[in-house]
């Protein structure tokens, strides 16, 4: 596979060299950013009803604007450590910020449905550049205790940012107007883009790289990514390949990939760089990363979606409830940065990954009245499990590597983790429908082989019904429609205990491969 580094370089600069406050802030100023790319994937979910009004837009049409960030901040991921190397990570990161910052603005200026999506497909493209780079960066300039912690601070912001995501967004919109959800980026976003051309001086630009881009090997890797994404995005809404519009982009999809990897393989200026692929311990460390980010995403989106559908809760109630899961991931970062410098990866992250199994397994004996006591224990033991999970797979991923292609494996192993997410938000909600109805239709032939039983219950409910209303005929109506519902939510929550019952499987499946990592040693 041919570099893309192999041009002339410019004089190099030594990162580690630089004075450790420097260090800190760069960093500081470049964990910043990340968070704010990754809260923005979901701070808009609680506020689509708001923006859907405001807009005048169908229900069909609002989810475009989660799935428009989605492709482009995926399409951004791995094409940032090419844009790095042309532009120096200074210029990408604050060109980065400064797009991110007035994207956010023309979100919120957005005036019609159509403008809103493509304001949040430029907000997604641009902010994906600051996801990457912070990973690759961190690991340049530190070393020893210091980059042990780098990969324990930047888990924590992927894991808090979108756990914090639909609860800020809520607050945020009933207090000011959903428009407030993107104006909030402004101040935040101005003063990274100001800070990172201040202080981010870690490397130098080779701007005769941009001379010599791959089209075609970009434009296949935009098609292949974007369409995956709005496959995994559309398939569980849309009965999958039954859809023609799924169907072709998923054909699309699987060619632009071919012609991906042709390119990868055969150009002389590739836009990814696959070569971190030759080290075995780094395929191992993506799955592992791909099997936590479906983990991780899937987990925090169903904790919310469960309390809001089955229990009702709102989003403050429903911020209050998950509040544990975060103070528990920074209760877990020092210590998993300790362990990963005293103990062999391999047995942290076997650790982590039956731990997380373990929290997903108590996930599995919900009920209907579950709440913040019910949920404390899985919550926390899942919690301070991914720090486990997520610190021993970014050694395992990027020890080693040095220059350019540290910048291409911190693209890859991150676009591992945002598939692994998007492809399990697709297989848990596609799995919580099919589970949904099998659980309603068992549910419903049980009362119907117990009929008397359901007709005295029905008949009991329409007697209570009948006090606050003259008309029998409507008491009934309501009896039936409320022993409907509590059938409906019976069934939803089996169907939630079956998904976090495969997920549990998952996780300990993964464990097969921890054998076979042999870690890199660092240079």
């Amino acid at each position: 596979m041919s570099n893309a580094a192999a041009s002339p370089a410019p004089p190099a600069i030594n990162p580690m060299a630089l004075p450790d406050r420097i260090k800190f802030l760069i960093f500081g100023v470049m964990a910043f950013g990340q968070f704010m790319a990754l809260i923005d994937i979901q701070i808009v979910a609680s506020s689509l009803n708001e923006v859907r009004a405001g807009l005048s837009a169908s229900a069909d049409e609002i989810s475009w604007v989660q799935t428009a960030y989605l492709m482009a901040e995926l399409v951004m991921i791995p094409f940032a450590a090419f844009l790095a190397q042309s532009m120096s990570t200074r210029w990408l990161f604050a060109l980065s910020a400064g797009l991110f910052t007035l994207a956010s603005a023309l979100c919120g200026l957005a005036w019609s449905i159509e403008s809103m999506i493509a304001f949040r497909a430029l907000q997604g493209f641009v902010g994906g550049a600051m996801v990457p780079t912070v990973f690759a960066t961190g690991f340049a300039m530190f070393e020893g205790k210091q980059r042990a912690m780098i990969p324990a601070i930047l888990g924590m912001v992927s894991v808090l940012a979108p756990t914090l995501g639909p609860t800020l967004g809520g607050w945020i919109t009933d207090a000011f107007g959903w428009r407030w959800v993107f104006y909030i980026n402004i101040v935040p976003g101005t003063l990274v883009c100001l800070l990172a051309i201040a202080f981010i001086k870690v490397d130098r630009a080779n701007p005769s790289m941009l001379k010599r881009i791959d089209w075609v090997h970009l434009a296949a890797m935009a098609v292949f990514l974007g369409g995956l994404e709005y496959v995994l995005e559309e398939g569980p809404r849309n009965d999958w390949f039954e859809d023609s519009a799924i169907a072709t982009g998923a054909w699309f999809a699987f060619v632009a990939f071919l012609l991906f990897l042709e390119r990868s393989i055969r150009s002389p200026s590739p836009i990814v760089n696959l070569s971190p692929f030759r080290r075995p311990t780094f395929i191992f460390a993506c799955v592992f990363n791909l099997v936590i980010g479906f983990g991780l995403y899937s987990a925090t989106y169903l904790v919310p979606l469960f309390l809001g559908q089955v229990r009702g809760y709102n989003a403050s109630e429903i911020g209050t409830t998950v509040f544990i899961a975060g103070v528990v991931q920074m209760l877990g970062v020092p210590i998993a940065a300790g362990l990963s410098q005293r103990v062999d990866p391999r047995i942290v992250i076997t650790f982590g990954l039956s731990l997380f199994a373990l929290g997903l397994w108590l996930f599995s004996y919900m009920t209907p009245e579950w709440g913040f006591a019910a949920l404390f224990w899985p919550q926390a033991v899942r919690s301070f499990a991914i720090m486990l999970c997520i610190v021993p797979s970014v050694n395992l991923a990027l020890t080693g590597f040095a220059g350019p292609e540290l910048r291409y494996a911190s693209g890859l192993f991150n676009l591992m983790r945002n598939l692994g997410g998007a492809i399990g938000i697709a297989l848990v909600n596609t799995w919580l429908q099919d589970g949904a109805r099998l659980h309603a239709l068992r549910m419903s032939e049980t009362l119907g082989s117990i009929g008397e039983s359901a007709a005295v219950m029905v008949a009991r409910l329409a007697a209570r019904f009948s006090q606050t209303t003259p008309d029998p005929d409507r008491a009934i109506l309501m009896a039936k429609a409320t022993l409907g519902h509590v059938v409906g939510g019976e069934a939803l929550t089996l169907a939630f205990n079956d998904v976090f019952r495969i997920m549990a499987w998952l996780f300990i499946a993964a464990l097969v491969l921890v054998p076979f990592c042999r870690p890199a040693k660092q240079g």
